[in-house]
């Protein structure tokens, strides 16, 4: 059955608009609370954000919906998603909220749901809640002697960096490199930077001077076009992009080149391997993922389980075969040893272990494999359902055809957007570029 509300990672759109206003905010906060009201204790909610501007009217509407039935509130201000995860586990809280919309502009934001176990809710929670946010909640609202307390706490941020210090070896010291960091003018504008210079890197920031209205602006993971310059301008030994809610990141090497996540989780895999540390011998990643991944990780012996997009797929799967690492090419990296969500500044930090441990350049520490050529274009739409269309749908079977045996294609909207992409990848890059054309211009004409 189709959500109404929830998407591929919670909750999103346009600030002040439907479906993030005050209104629904409110009543996702009573239906969430409502659904994971179980026995007479007293009910607890850890609530998180980013940095943006809307994200102050949200968590005021929310806080107003948990206490309303009955659910105390603790506020932690801005923090990474994955800090919100940790303290949900940490603070023994009944579930955890992040008020984000990740990579996504100032304008828009969103709300992601984790439960008692630090891990995002499955479809068929999701599901009571959107039923439970349809229907009329006044009859289930808290007397008035039950209204939960709400308060802010201190001292979060300092939590989460000791947690991710955490995860590397007692005696591991990064002492000697020089590291940019682009925390996007989001969640992770201060942990981040402090946690790099607590264990010895000298750091260089950038994007961490967040004013409500610049997150992801021309920074952070999405645009790393600024910290590629930096690394050039301060010849620095790696850079560390982290998006709006820090729970991706992309590397730039010393020579300014882009590692993205597929390369990040071969370095990780092959570490782990090395030490015995890598559970079933394979990693879990999105079928997004490239094709050269895949080839190199069978060369090492190890296996690849590609999931659908979405880092939440890529949990689910990890926890349903046993993988301690997985994640996707947008830099979603998931270690499950410590997280159980992605988290870019753990994942940084292990690459940075292996680089100290090589004593390599990034650039050779990161380039595990030739990637096959791969291309993703989003169309966007206005309305319906573009894929429905025959005449779409019968050159996406001719451009399968023309790549069967020699590539793939990956063709799907966009669970946040009103887009399709499609991706290719083929080891002759002149067909792939003109059988994606030919999808993307059918698109076109349904889309426009």
């Amino acid at each position: 059955m189709a959500r109404k509300f929830f998407g591929t990672d919670g909750i999103r759109g346009r600030a002040n608009a439907w479906p993030i206003t005050p209104e629904l905010a409110m009543k996702v906060a009573m239906a969430v609370g409502l659904a994971f009201r179980e026995g007479s204790h007293r009910h607890r909610v850890v609530i998180g954000k980013d940095t943006r501007l809307s994200g102050y009217m949200i968590e005021t509407a929310m806080v107003a919906g948990f206490t309303a039935v009955g659910v105390d509130v603790f506020m932690t201000g801005p923090i990474p998603t994955p800090g919100v995860a940790m303290l949900t586990r940490s603070l023994r809280c009944d579930f955890g909220v992040m008020i984000s919309a990740s990579h996504n502009p100032y304008v828009d934001n969103g709300i992601k749901i984790f439960g008692p176990d630090g891990y995002k809710l499955s479809d068929e929670i999701e599901t009571e809640i959107e039923a439970l946010i349809e229907q009329d909640l006044t009859p289930r609202l808290a007397a008035s002697q039950d209204l939960g307390r709400a308060k802010r706490i201190d001292g979060v941020q300092d939590r989460y960096i000791e947690f991710a210090k955490r995860t590397l070896p007692r005696n591991l010291s990064l002492s000697g490199l020089r590291v940019v960091i682009d925390c996007g003018n989001g969640a992770a504008y201060r942990v981040a930077p402090d946690a790099l210079w607590e264990l010895g890197a000298e750091v260089v920031k950038i994007g961490t001077d967040p004013d409500g209205r610049n997150i992801n602006d021309g920074c952070g993971s999405t645009a790393p076009g600024l910290l590629q310059k930096k690394v050039h301008e301060v010849r620095a030994d790696i850079g560390i992009a982290l998006d709006g809610d820090a729970d991706r990141v992309i590397i730039v090497d010393e020579k300014g080149e882009i590692v993205d996540g597929d390369q990040l989780m071969a370095v990780v895999a092959e570490s782990f391997a090395e030490d015995g540390r890598l559970a079933q011998n394979g990693i879990v990643a999105t079928v997004m993922s490239n094709l050269g991944l895949e080839r190199h990780l069978s060369g090492l012996g190890l296996g690849l389980l590609r999931t659908q997009v979405g880092d939440r797929y890529v949990v689910e799967a990890m926890r349903a075969g046993g993988y301690n690492v997985g994640g996707e090419q947008s830099g979603h990296i998931v270690l499950s040893d410590y997280s159980t969500t992605g988290d870019g500044l753990i994942a940084a930090l292990q690459i940075l272990s292996v680089v100290q441990k090589r004593q390599q350049p990034v650039s050779e520490v990161c380039h595990r494999f030739e990637p096959v050529p791969q291309i993703l274009k989003n169309v966007r739409f206005r309305s319906g359902r573009p894929l429905d269309d025959e005449g779409v749908r019968a050159v996406i079977r001719g451009a399968e055809e023309r790549l069967s045996g020699c590539g793939r294609l990956v063709i799907r909207p966009s669970g946040t957007e009103p887009l399709i992409r499609v991706m290719g990848e083929a080891d002759d890059a002149v067909l792939l570029d003109r059988v994606v054309g030919d999808i993307v211009e059918a698109l076109g004409r349904v889309a426009a």
